[in-house]
């Protein structure tokens, strides 16, 4: 089975490569994959029968959670289903698509992904794994639904399946978890047998809360009222995929997961009733409106609807009879409504519309499409001898049974809405087919073409259900295991095409009649009604509006949804506009409110504490500490921000101070890059803001918000105290200089902890470090994330006799630089440019040239030294990033562009992805996850040699810092640049793009 899902998953990626290359021919070769799957179901049919096939991979064993997944009757006869009709569908897309149409490649890997989920789903056996599976499932029937972006109905279509069906997933997992905390196991198969077996936590009245959550995710999946006005909407997708998605499979999962916990929990209080009254009222609802559609998918949409209320109420209603009979109703649906789904796109195809007014003659015309059309509604209206008759005859013998058992009401009651909803089913299979194919007068005749090629997918399912219906003797067998495990009302069940003249066949033959009956009265009231309509106005050519009833709106699911979708945008509106106001100040009151209300609460709650102060640890902390609080004090007072972001970072390089004088040299490194750093990020962007502190928006209520912020630093003061004060075990610190030389064969034991200890916590820093960076210049980027810069071109140019005497303080002609090359004469070290800032220090760019090399070699000392020394892949990147900014500073945005060719984009990129492939090699050697390897050797010439494996963790690290300081640069600083030149210009009316002297005191007067 794991096999299985791979291939799937290597399908699905596959699949849109080969499309742009054979075309529709690709959908054949993705049809192998479902097919496979099939193949390997048979396969291991008897070993399904025989206890079933588990396969089992631990997942986190510290939870008793693993990768389970089984196979037994009932999920075998699903994959069948799933795969089988998956395999023919997509063969179908062959002929039905055409090589222009848009998104094909998508579509198709989709699709095969969609195929893989619900296979997954079937054999799932540990509800968590299930719950990925049903989730995966709505993401991809939404990418499906809306295969065609560009149309606003399959827009909202897919939206609205995907809404109600993740609200319905959500509620089913805290179900699922409820199950599983009072079953003592999250396998599927052990929560039902526990219930089934009256164990002690599974009769606790919280297992009726549990259960209705579970019903509310299956009723949504299958499309039962209340939830069922999601899958006619969906009929916006092509119609592959309503054959499958929403014939074959996706409104399958609901049915299965009822199926599945039906033995173990059909006597809940609320099961049975929720199931009876939601099914048969779907069932009903949707045979009704069915009728009144001209539309014909949308008249099997909400036949289908129909049918789904019909499955839910047998395989939810709990005894043996009943199920077996929605065990062989699942299988006839998918095949008779994968059937007309595949006929009504044939239709379609071939002559352009669906609507049945507009349809005449197309069953003489193509008398092939309506046999094949005519076998699956039989099956639908459960004539003999097809599998539909067998299905629908086993659930009324089961009901007609139930009457004498332990429910006899509600039996009753399934049994007569069961059989007047077959009533309608036989009236909208009359409908559809009349609709289809028969003659009507007054309507031009249909003249179909290519429709050959359409016909052996629909033809293969339609007969299915036909010779399935007449070898059920044959085919029995393996159907019904499936629903063992439940009770018997009456007999064991069997399946047979003929069981005599009983009282369900009379049944059968109520609901023929009865459903023809309705259809020629509907016939005939439409055909009177239409001889009577009044004559078009002679004047307007319309109806006279006077005789026009008034239509009253009648409450419907769709429009409560869309009711309540508008009062959700109307409320995030209005909390939006009321929270998002713009101001900084407001920001932090919340934020710092929160934070000094819980830590109050918790200090109150929490004590008595014990307080243990201690003044200092050495009077060389006194000076370092006085400065800090000065510093503080000054960011007050400072009538700049330039001035007040520089006193802010006394503060940080105060604290790198504090940890020199306790030995922590490697985070005094480290914070003093990162104070570095910081400190020209803000000062960029500072640039771009008013000079003056308060200037465009004076200071308001400074009482209020000084008291305010004098409350939130003294309760941060007493937290730290009072944790520092309150340690109740032993710390872990003490273990970690032997884990660092033992587990992570190194002396540096913060650098072993980033990236061997805690390596999975970095690795997930490191990737919110590349999602901020994005996000951060995507903001800035505004128009394109190209963040290419212009290049110093002269750097290695060299001056030619004729250069020498040129003026050189000026900006060198290209082609004297081209010619100078040519010459041979010396290099020009300081290059000059259109594109380098007015004003350029020459001394500056001096200092910055002769520091940065020496400072990148200095940060890749840095980097592999980390291990065992002070440095590591953070502060190394650090140092690098600083040897950046420094050129950024010296000659601006050509001058980074020189010193770093390379899209900071594709260094985060990078290095996220050496990152993760030191987490995913060691699971190819038999290790987990991020497991380092030690390697010592001695090597000519180098000598004794050392190397950890962990350093290539390190050196993604080293990566993305810098990746993520070049970003800064190019966004906050380069970017910025251009588009504060921009302004300038349109406010000048000029198109001068010279960039001015960097400066980072720009609009300060500091």
């Amino acid at each position: 089975m794991l096999l299985v899902l791979a291939a799937f998953a290597v399908a699905a990626v596959v699949i849109p490569m080969l499309v742009r290359v054979l075309g529709t021919r690709a959908f054949a070769v993705a049809a192998i994959v479902p097919a496979a799957a099939f193949v390997s179901a048979i396969a291991m049919t008897r070993s399904a029968f025989d206890g079933g096939v588990e396969t089992i991979v631990p997942w986190i064993p510290q939870l008793d959670m693993s990768l389970a997944f089984r196979l037994d009757p009932l999920s075998w006869l699903l994959t069948l289903v799933v795969t089988g009709v998956g395999a023919l569908v997509l063969l179908y897309c062959t002929r039905y698509f055409s090589r222009t149409e848009p998104n094909l490649a998508r579509f198709a890997g989709v699709f095969t992904a969609f195929a893989g989920s619900m296979y997954g789903l079937v054999v799932a056996d540990d509800v968590f794994l299930l719950f990925v599976f049903w989730e995966a499932t709505t993401v991809f029937s939404y990418l499906l639904i809306g295969h065609d972006p560009s149309k606003r109905t399959s827009r909202a279509s897919a939206m609205q399946a995907l809404m109600v069906t993740t609200f319905g997933g959500l509620a089913m997992l805290a179900g699922l978890v409820l199950l599983s905390v009072q079953a003592g196991s999250s396998r599927l198969s052990d929560i039902v047998a526990a219930a089934h077996d009256g164990a002690a936590g599974m009769t606790a009245p919280i297992v009726t809360v549990a259960i209705i959550l579970v019903l509310v995710g299956a009723l949504s999946k299958s499309a039962i009222v209340p939830f069922h006005f999601w899958l006619p909407s969906a009929m916006a997708a092509p119609t592959p995929v309503s054959a499958y998605l929403h014939a074959a499979a996706m409104v399958k999962a609901g049915i299965y997961l009822i199926a599945r916990l039906a033995p173990g929990f059909a006597e809940v209080p609320g099961w049975r009733e929720t199931i009876v009254v939601l099914g048969v009222t779907g069932m009903l609802l949707g045979g009704i409106v069915a009728l009144r559609q001209t539309d014909l998918k949308l008249l099997l949409a909400y036949g289908t609807v129909a049918q789904l209320g019909f499955l839910v109420t047998a395989a939810g209603w709990g005894s043996e009879a009943v199920a077996l009979g929605a065990v062989v109703l699942l299988l006839a649906h998918a095949c008779f409504k994968a059937t007309l789904f595949l006929t009504v796109g044939a239709i379609d195809h071939a002559t352009g519309t669906r609507e049945l007014t507009r349809l005449s003659g197309l069953g003489r015309r193509s008398p092939a499409l309506a046999v094949i059309a005519l076998l699956a509604l039989v099956s639908m209206a459960g004539l003999p001898p097809t599998l539909g008759f067998v299905g629908k005859e086993a659930v009324l013998t089961g009901f007609l049974d139930a009457t004498s058992g332990v429910a006899p009401a509600w039996a009753w009651i399934a049994l007569v809405g069961v059989t007047a909803g077959s009533v309608l089913t036989v009236a909208y299979s009359a409908r559809f087919f009349w609709g289809a194919f028969w003659r009507k007068p007054g309507v031009a005749e249909a003249h179909p073409h290519d429709l050959v090629p359409l016909l052996p997918v629909p033809a293969s399912l339609g007969l299915a259900g036909l010779v399935l219906g007449t070898v059920v003797g044959i085919v029995g067998p393996f159907l019904e295991p499936a629903a063992h495990g439940l009770p018997a009302d009456g007999e064991v069940a069997h399946l047979a095409l003929w069981h005599g003249l009983e009282p369900a066949l009379g049944l059968s033959a109520v609901t023929l009649v009865g459903g023809l009956a309705l259809f020629t009265v509907l016939y005939r009231l439409r055909v009177g009604a239409s001889a009577v309509r009044p004559a078009p106005s002679l004047h307007t050519g319309s109806v006279p509006t006077h005789h026009a009833p008034t239509r009253v709106r009648m409450p419907s699911a769709a429009g409560s949804y869309r009711a309540v979708m508008r009062g959700i945008d109307r409320g995030a509106a209005v909390t939006t506009a009321s929270v998002q106001r713009g101001s900084l100040p407001y920001y932090l009151t919340v934020i710092l409110s929160v934070m000094v209300a819980a830590a109050v609460v918790n200090l109150v709650l929490g004590g008595p504490w014990t307080i243990h102060l201690r003044f200092q640890d050495t009077w060389a902390q006194l000076p370092t500490v006085v400065i800090m609080a000065i510093a503080s004090i000054g960011v007050l007072t400072a009538r700049t921000r330039f001035a007040a972001a520089l006193l802010v970072g006394i503060t940080g390089y105060g604290m790198s101070v504090l940890f020199v004088i306790q030995g922590a040299y490697d985070l005094a490194l480290t914070q003093l890059v990162v104070e570095t750093v910081t400190l020209v990020a803000f000062v960029l962007v500072l640039r771009r803001l008013p000079p003056r502190i308060a200037e465009a928006n004076p200071s308001r209520f400074r009482v209020g918000r000084a008291v305010f912020a004098a409350l939130t630093g003294v309760t941060i003061a007493v937290v730290v105290v009072v944790v520092a004060s309150s340690r109740g075990a032993d710390p872990i610190w003490t273990e970690l200089p032997a884990l660092t030389s033992s587990f992570g064969h190194g002396q540096n034991v913060v650098n072993v902890a980033l990236v061997d200890l805690r390596g999975w916590d970095t690795m997930g820093e490191l990737s919110v470090v590349v999602a901020a960076a994005t996000g951060v210049a995507s903001l800035v980027f505004v128009k394109s994330r190209e963040d290419t810069l212009p290049r110093l071109r002269g750097s290695q140019s060299r001056l030619g006799d004729g250069a020498r005497d040129a003026d050189h303080t000026g900006p060198a002609d290209q082609g004297d630089r081209s010619r100078a090359a040519a010459a041979g004469g010396p290099r020009i070290w300081l290059p000059t440019s259109d594109v380098i800032p007015t004003g350029r220090s020459a001394l500056l760019d001096v200092v910055v040239r002769l520091l940065f090399h020496g400072m990148v070699v200095l940060s890749i000392y840095l980097l592999f030294a980390g291990h065992n020394l002070v440095g590591g892949g953070f502060a190394g990147g650090l140092v690098a990033g600083i040897a950046l900014v420094g050129r950024y500073l010296a000659g601006g945005a050509a001058e980074l562009g020189a010193a770093a060719p390379i899209r900071a984009g594709r260094l985060l990129g990078l290095g996220l992805a050496t990152a993760a492939a030191t987490a995913v090699v060691p699971l190819f050697f038999g290790q987990d996850a991020l497991e380092s390897t030690f390697i010592d050797a001695t090597v000519p010439i180098l000598g004794h040699v050392e190397f950890v494996t962990a350093t290539f963790f390190d050196i993604g690290v080293y990566l993305i810092v810098i990746g993520l300081v070049l970003d800064v640069l190019r966004s906050l600083g380069a970017e910025v640049d251009r588009q504060g030149r921009e302004e300038r210009s349109a406010r000048n009316g000029t198109t001068d793009e010279r960039p001015e002297r960097i400066d980072i005191t720009e609009g300060s007067d500091a």
